[in-house]
């Protein structure tokens, strides 16, 4: 199937002149107005590949796909099948294309992990769905290979891989930075004069003492350790770190004003 030919334009063309064929293929066979539907989806498989930069120069240039961590053809010395197994008569084996999907994460999904069912479009129109499993801990950008899971348009051929990437969406009370989260509290001033103890209501949901020690300044880090995010090789947790915000009351009753006075002037 040569998608250069679907849309009506020349192998150099243009990003504008790949998206005006596009809207003039998908308009004269729009099953709406009367056109083949066959036609319409091989307009749109052409359109979908030709308009990515990265897929048009793969599907330009095609390179053998190679895996070296399972047991068929890709399992092989990638460089005995590209230059003919120094000698012996081998022959060169193509597959079907991967697919690649972006799934949306919450914070505290990548804490605990997250098991989903997941639907997405082959490069041949096809719907199909998958169980996924992303281990605790992931990074963002990330990428896991599900094997056999991608295109099967030509069956002659081994079918390609899943390929799911992660965005990890931002949390309003954490941050992450490897595997600590950090997060801010407000305090009372005098809970930093006097000593005292504030709740941590950690990402998954656990309720922590943090004590405050007499004297404590403003703007001080405690760090709190196990309790930040796990590395997704090992498990081991990270730490999480609570910066204090120290938030100072609004006091109109002039005596406790006066008090307060003569204990700054006794400090002074």
């Amino acid at each position: 199937m040569d998608y250069y030919s679907i849309l009506g334009v020349p192998r150099n063309a243009s990003d504008q002149d790949i998206r005006k064929a596009y809207k003039k293929q998908s308009m004269q066979h729009h099953p709406d107005r009367g056109g083949d539907e066959a036609k319409f989806k091989e307009v749109n498989e052409a359109y979908s590949t030709l308009k990515d930069p990265q897929k048009r120069q793969q599907y330009d240039n095609p390179q053998p796909q190679f895996n070296f961590n399972s047991g068929d053809f890709r399992g092989r010395n990638p460089f005995e099948d590209i230059f003919g197994g120094f000698g012996r008569n081998t022959s060169r084996q193509t597959r079907n294309k991967d697919v690649t999907i972006q799934l949306k994460l919450r914070l505290e999904d990548v804490l605990n992990g997250k098991q989903l069912v997941t639907r997405y479009q082959t490069q041949n129109g096809k719907i199909k769905e998958a169980d996924i499993d992303i281990p605790p801990g992931i990074n963002e950008g990330m990428g896991i290979r599900f094997e056999g899971l991608g295109d099967d348009s030509y069956p002659q051929f081994p079918p390609g891989d899943l390929i799911v990437r992660v965005a990890i969406m931002s949390d309003r009370k954490w941050k992450r930075d490897g595997s600590d989260l950090h997060t801010t509290i407000f305090v009372s001033v005098f809970d930093c004069i006097l000593g005292g103890t504030a709740q941590i209501i950690t990402l998954e949901g656990k309720r922590l003492e943090l004590k405050i020690p007499k004297g404590t300044q403003p703007s001080a880090v405690f760090s709190i350790p196990a309790h930040g995010m796990p590395d997704y090789r090992t498990g081991r947790r990270g730490n999480v770190f609570v910066k204090l915000n120290t938030a100072v009351p609004k006091i109109d009753n002039e005596d406790i004003l006066k008090d307060i006075e003569k204990i700054r002037d006794s400090l002074a």
